[in-house]
């Protein structure tokens, strides 16, 4: 990884704390979109994805092609999403949804991110997302990743800092996921999802313990695992299904049809005499 990216190590601050002061010396601009015009590229997509580490809920993908003249954005400082407060996040919502040429948001819900995995589930979000655009690019700008779509790619890694069309689906998909989090907290209030919007935090883990998961839990994560009463009793299930013996009757018809199985001749092979 280049130089620019290395996360400094600095005596008595964490990881995390380090990287956030080395994300907010990042300037996010529309250089990267620029560069490829240059090279002819002109439907220019930012892709980007929002709750891949929560443990709760969908991961959700937003894909936006901005005009080129993008200096209101830079002016309300836009940048990646985290660094926003809501008041923030949604002022910057409404005017990246007046402005955009196109822009298309896809939620992926836990059963299927339980199914094939968060990496491959964010990754079908943002190839989703692209395919709803309105306006086909002909070029992605995406934070680290590379997705199964017909165009040409740039990987950017900390892009939702750095790039404004990255930055805005960052921001749309974030005010999205938020809003299905506070609507789901009016279902299960008992989780506090408004509060932490589904992630690890020591209240949601305690009330985990508390409560056990619900449906819209990623049962896959460890922690949610770690908290399901049923888990165990399931794994124990399914290696009873692989291990388990069929009665002593199915046993016998089997063993019976494979003999007569072996004892007819096959009509496609010649019979030795």
């Amino acid at each position: 990884m280049p130089a620019l990216f290395r996360i400094p190590e600095v005596q008595g601050v964490t990881k995390a704390t380090a990287k956030q002061q080395m994300l907010k010396q990042l300037v996010c601009t529309n250089a990267p979109e620029q560069a490829l015009r240059y090279h002819g590229f002109r439907t220019i997509a930012g892709v980007d994805e929002v709750g891949r580490g929560a443990l709760f809920g969908p991961v959700v993908a937003a894909a936006v092609i901005l005009p080129e003249k993008v200096g209101v954005l830079s002016r309300m400082g836009l940048t990646d999403s985290k660094q926003l407060d809501r008041k923030q996040r949604e002022k910057l919502d409404r005017t990246v949804r007046k402005m955009a040429l196109a822009f298309a948001v896809v939620a992926v819900d836990a059963e299927t991110i339980d199914r094939i995995n968060i990496y491959q589930a964010s990754r079908l979000a943002m190839r989703l997302a692209c395919e709803q655009l309105t306006v086909t690019p002909d070029h992605l700008i995406i934070d680290a990743l590379h997705i199964d779509y017909p165009c040409q790619q740039t990987k950017l890694y900390y892009g939702d800092a750095i790039c404004l069309s990255i930055a805005a689906a960052s921001v749309v998909a974030k005010v999205y996921r938020d809003a299905m989090l506070r609507e789901f907290d009016k279902q299960f209030p008992q989780y506090g999802l408004a509060q932490h919007k589904g992630y690890a935090t020591p209240e949601h883990r305690k009330a985990l313990k508390e409560h056990g998961p619900c449906p819209l839990h990623r049962r896959s994560f460890a922690p949610v695992y770690a908290a399901d009463p049923n888990a165990a009793l399931d794994a124990q299930l399914d290696l009873d299904d692989i291990f388990d013996e069929p009665p002593p009757e199915e046993l016998a018809a089997d063993e019976l049809a494979l003999n007569e199985v072996s004892s007819t001749p096959d009509p496609q092979l010649p019979i030795s005499i």
